[in-house]
């Protein structure tokens, strides 16, 4: 009886002494100091009773980081290195030829349906690259908004000069051209999306497209695909032309479609594309093109064109005149007039 007494004692104990060690392993706080995150420390010794690991080099068990969102990958550019070669010589009158039988390079992934622009970072020199978006309403500039200022803005081979008016219209040779055309986008003095352009290649060449893709989108509501590469040769400073291409999404190319170059010329101006100089074809000097020479506002501090209606509205005492360049006075603080963009 006394043995069957001892072994109950003993089984008793035993099993005490387990359920003890299993409930101060669970009811250990969390915060306290002597825990092992898996298991807990019940004697203070710093280490864990189970896995006997001391408890300051016990791997901590931390909650995975979220993954950061992956960025967006500029459009993948089929025509960024577009062989010049493929152009035509310019015949001296047109404004644009088509290239790859009009139809554009674009690939099946590249062409989406959800609106988004995209800008080349300026190369070393200083040139835009490539731009392309899918236009739709959404991008366009709301009604009866205006472009903003973009006259400090001074693209790779700005050399402006002006000539009289009956060679060139409007008598300055050299436009800031939109990439992507203003009235498709409403970006204004982003520097990304301007290039230096002769008045033909931005009114007689680009312009037409531009208001062709805007009438579209206002009519049907659809989105069309459209890419501009600027095409510089070697480490010319002004484009030969640029490479524009469009394509209408929702109606898979039925009311836009197009694949054309058009030349940065201007008709009887010869141009250096190396820098942007130009002179009148059969000059022998190279500078028939006048410099322009600008009218200052010395209260003000702003530079005007001569026939800039803000002109004829300035004192004569705060008049003054320059042939320097703009760079130049805008070196001594002078600004750019908004009105006649200099």
């Amino acid at each position: 009886m006394r043995k069957t007494n001892k072994l109950l004692t003993l089984l008793l104990s035993l099993m005490l002494a387990i359920a003890l060690s299993l409930t101060a392993c669970g009811d250990v706080p969390a915060n306290d100091p002597f825990v092992c995150t898996d298991h807990g420390d019940t004697n203070g010794d710093g280490f864990c009773d189970i896995c006997r690991i001391k408890l300051d080099t016990h791997p901590e068990q931390t909650p995975e980081e979220p993954e950061e969102p992956e960025q967006p990958e500029a459009p993948d550019s089929t025509t960024d290195s577009f062989d010049i070669s493929l152009v035509p010589v310019w015949d001296g009158k047109s404004a644009f030829v088509s290239i790859n039988g009009n139809n554009p390079y674009f690939k099946t992934d590249e062409i989406v349906s959800s609106s988004y622009e995209f800008y080349s970072a300026l190369d070393s020199l200083g040139r835009c690259g490539y731009a392309m978006a899918c236009l739709g309403k959404d991008l366009m500039p709301p009604a009866n908004d205006t472009r903003g200022d973009i006259s400090e803005v001074y693209p790779s081979g700005w050399y402006q000069r002006s000539y009289d008016k009956s060679i060139v219209p409007g008598g300055y040779i050299y436009n800031r051209c939109h990439l992507i055309g203003w009235q498709l986008t409403d970006e204004d003095a982003n520097a990304q999306n301007l290039i230096t352009g002769t008045q033909f290649f931005n009114i007689e060449g680009m312009l037409p497209f531009e208001n062709m893709i805007a009438d579209y989108i206002k009519e049907y509501n659809n989105h069309v695909m459209y890419r501009v590469t600027p095409v510089f040769e070697g480490d010319n400073l002004l484009c030969t032309g640029a490479l524009i291409e469009g394509y209408s999404v929702e109606d898979n190319g039925a009311g836009i479609k197009f694949c054309v170059f058009c030349y940065n010329v201007q008709p009887d101006v010869a141009i250096d594309y190396s820098n942007g100089a130009n002179s009148l074809i059969g000059e022998e000097d190279g500078e028939s093109g006048d410099p322009v020479e600008y009218v200052l506002n010395t209260n003000s501090m702003k530079i005007h064109l001569p026939d800039c209606k803000w002109v004829s509205q300035m004192s004569e005492e705060n008049k003054a005149h320059s042939t320097k360049t703009v760079e130049e006075l805008m070196a001594e603080g002078y600004k750019p007039c908004a009105t006649c963009n200099p």
